[in-house]
């Protein structure tokens, strides 16, 4: 492998830009622990609400739907009001759909949480679309991927924190399942349902809350000025003009393909640990994913120095070999070596989102921007994915059959990687 180490290389983060690094850092904790959060809801809303596995995938499917929608709206917004009144926005939002949650789930209607998670997807879609290339132009070109990777690592904390929140204050001691819920009196199954609903309104007001003190605490910082952030104010080419260049148009379609993968692997990995090991609480199992959701922030931590040794290109290329590898034996295993292959996944996960999403940005210059919000659209794969594989759970037969699902997408991200290392060779 060839080193891209260098006596003379610039630093990840200089210091002047390091409380800007710090603040825009932090959002990507907070949009991690509301998307973690809805692995929690699926297996939480399929009893309190009587939903099917593809009806709760729904939920990923409003989360992801509401990303593509907003990611457009966020790069012109930039352009207007830069990155930082565009993150405020977003986290107004993501504050406003928290709170949704309460009355929510106090109605016990699922349409009005679908509701609440597209409100937050919108927020997370402006923070996202503002705070990730915003990140790869605080600093030197070179090291934009590994600096990418170091904030993306706090999104592996806030992973990991968010299945804890789960088993901790949502998922109740009193498990049941769905046979014993059908077999309660009609009033002792409506009491047990209604609490099983309400359990998400103390977690989520509480989130709502931070977030809005996270906006005060941006709102009153001030941000540096950065050159390439005013060539983007000014740039007033048509935000789909940026589609010209094909290693965008291929990193979108990268990103699309890894961001299915992931959102359908954690989605449905506390139900997959409970089908091929059915003595696993659903407690164990949500600490499990959130063990493993630990994997990808050691990765990601790991994946940013890495980087400075070895081309980004190449590791994507190993880490999607593996995860190829992974889903495959998950697919087709049983019992715990399963569920410890699907566990493992989240390591080779780690860089690939901002692997491919430096990559795909990387010479766009005063489009940066609007390469970003099509990048952030490709978020959508994360909605269609889910349903995918619970169609395919239902109808081929079998959890562990879904996971052939991913391990195609992960042969998509592969292939990207395969290209770009030619493109490099050929420059």
């Amino acid at each position: 492998m060839a080193s891209r180490a260098s006596a003379a290389a610039p630093p990840i983060i200089e210091r002047r830009y390091a409380v800007a690094f710090a603040l825009v850092t932090s959002l990507f904790f907070s949009w991690a622990l509301a998307a973690a959060l809805n692995d929690v809801l699926i297996r939480q809303f399929q009893k309190a609400l009587d939903l099917t596995r593809t009806e709760a995938s729904l939920i990923q499917f409003a989360f992801y739907v509401g990303y593509f929608c907003a990611a457009i709206p966020a790069g012109l917004l930039i352009r207007r009001l830069g990155y930082k009144n565009t993150i405020l926005i977003g986290l107004a939002c993501y504050a406003g759909g928290a709170f949704l949650f309460y009355p929510a789930a106090a109605s016990e209607q699922y349409g009005l949480f679908l509701v609440a998670l597209y409100v937050i997807a919108i927020g997370l879609a402006f923070l996202e679309t503002a705070s990730n290339p915003y990140v790869t132009i605080l600093g030197a070109p070179e090291t934009a991927s590994s600096r990418l990777n170091l904030a993306q690592s706090f999104y592996g904390i806030g992973a990991v924190i968010g299945p804890i929140i789960g088993g901790l204050f949502i998922f109740s001691s009193d498990e049941r399942t769905q046979a014993q819920i059908a077999a309660m009196a009609p009033a002792e199954r409506a009491a047990w349902r209604s609490a099983a609903a309400t359990a998400v309104q103390g977690p989520y007001l509480a989130i709502g809350v931070a977030v809005c003190l996270l906006a005060l605490l941006i709102a009153c910082t001030r941000f540096p000025v950065l050159e390439q952030a005013k060539k983007t104010a000014g740039n007033g080419r048509p935000l789909f003009a940026v589609l010209r260049h094909r290693r965008l148009r291929a990193a979108i379609l990268a990103l699309f393909l890894y961001v299915g993968a992931q959102v359908g692997v954690w989605s449905f990995f506390i139900d997959f640990s409970k089908s091929q090991a059915p003595q696993l609480s659903e407690q164990t199992t949500a600490f499990l994913l959130s063990a493993s959701l630990g994997m990808l922030m050691i990765g990601r931590f790991s994946g940013a120095f890495l980087q400075q040794r070895f081309a980004p290109a190449r590791l994507l290329l190993l880490y999607a070999v593996a995860n190829v590898l992974l889903c495959g034996f998950a697919a087709f295993a049983t019992g715990m070596p399963a569920v410890g292959a699907l566990w493992l996944t989240s390591f080779f996960m780690s860089i690939m989102f901002p692997t491919i999403f430096a990559l795909g940005v990387e010479g766009l210059g005063e489009e940066t921007e609007s390469g970003a919000a099509f990048l952030i659209m490709a978020i959508i794969g994360g909605a269609v994915f889910p349903p995918l594989m619970g169609l395919v759970s239902e109808r081929v037969g079998g959890v562990h059959h879904m996971m052939l699902v991913p391990m195609l997408a992960f042969a998509g991200v592969l292939y990207f990687a395969v290209q770009r290392l030619r493109e490099g060779r050929t420059q």
